[in-house]
């Protein structure tokens, strides 16, 4: 679950920042609802890789202790 949410909020921040520095505005829902300075949308990028490499690191050694209990 935490790598979707990671992978969700990492959009949110790539879409935020390249709308607010190339474009006219931020991408996405968030700026609907606030109004966040383009470095704010860099910590959400990463905010949500970390998430994401979180998930799937517990992910992977779940699945290898499995094996590792099954054998």
């Amino acid at each position: 679950m935490r790598g979707l949410i990671g992978f969700i909020v990492m959009i949110q921040g790539a879409m935020g920042f390249i709308g607010q520095v190339f474009f006219d505005g931020a991408w996405g829902l968030l700026p609907h609802w606030f109004t966040l300075p383009f470095p704010a949308y860099v910590g959400l990028f990463a905010a949500g890789a970390a998430l994401a490499v979180w998930g799937d690191t517990a992910r992977k050694r779940k699945q290898q202790q499995e094996r590792s209990g099954a054998a």
